[in-house]
């Protein structure tokens, strides 16, 4: 098995043991779940902000940990005031030592947030709305097209924005009308080997009138310059800011150097 199929095998469990402890009802009943949501697709076509979708990450299964002592409430609020278009808050605890907590304590910002975890089922939708994000990710590598499909319905149903994860060509069959945000993943899931120039190539692929984001392996603005010449809008990046001693100050300096190179092309 490779780390990928390792978390959906836990995954499963999680959520069954999620079910029986909070019943959707009373997921609906949270005051998240009734808030407006922001569309993230607004933010990242607005062409005043940065498009950076900036992730709050504590550790990863490819790296260990990144920051064990990063303040949530903290960080976000320093990428949020530093420009970002939108913020990604992992929720996994088992393999990214995430949790509900930190996108609780995230919302205090005022821009869209995206859960970023492992989506199966729809209970982690309603999860997702109740804990006040604006945006759920489905990873292609680890769902079929009819279940892209009926999870993303479902959030769109909830008012939600989806974000669908592609990393290879075979999986350009899962977009559909209700994944408006779709991802090219630098990173494999399967390998977590990085490769830039694979998401240029199958941005091409991609159908018009849908907002391109490139994920992963980004850490330089040149990057982002690159991605940009290649149709895309957003551009979500974590570990960059996060291995940081303080992560908002290395957003802020990141985001000050792609707005002053901006300026001058």
């Amino acid at each position: 098995m490779n780390i990928l199929d390792t978390i959906i095998e836990h995954k499963k469990k999680e959520v069954a043991e999620r079910k029986a402890l909070v019943s959707i009802s009373e997921l609906e009943k949270k005051p998240a779940f009734a808030r407006p949501v922001l569309s993230l697709k607004q933010f990242l076509l607005d062409d005043a902000k940065t498009g950076i979708i900036a992730e709050f990450k504590r550790k990863s299964p490819s790296k260990g940990i990144i920051n064990g002592t990063a303040d949530v409430v903290a960080v976000t609020s320093a990428y949020a005031a530093g420009g970002a278009s939108g913020l990604s808050v992992l929720t996994d605890e088992q393999f990214f030592g995430g949790s509900t907590q930190d996108l609780e304590q995230a919302r205090i910002n005022n821009i869209p947030i995206l859960r970023k975890d492992f989506m199966i089922d729809e209970y982690q939708i309603v999860e997702a709305k109740a804990m006040g994000a604006d945006v759920i990710l489905l990873i292609a590598a680890c769902l079929d097209t009819a279940t892209v499909k009926r999870l993303a319905a479902f959030a769109k149903s909830l008012q939600l924005e989806v974000l669908l994860e592609l990393h290879d060509e075979g999986e350009l069959e899962h977009i559909c009308d209700d994944t408006v945000l779709v991802g090219i993943n630098n990173r494999n899931l399967k390998t977590f080997v990085v490769d830039i120039d694979r998401s240029l190539k199958m941005a091409e692929q991609i159908p018009a009138g849908k907002v391109k984001i490139a994920e992963s392996g980004i850490n330089a603005v040149e990057n982002i310059q690159l991605f940009k010449k290649h149709g895309f809008r957003g551009f979500l990046v974590g570990e960059n800011f996060m291995k940081a001693t303080d992560p908002g100050k290395a957003f802020e300096q990141f985001a000050q150097q792609l707005l002053s190179c901006q300026r001058f092309h």
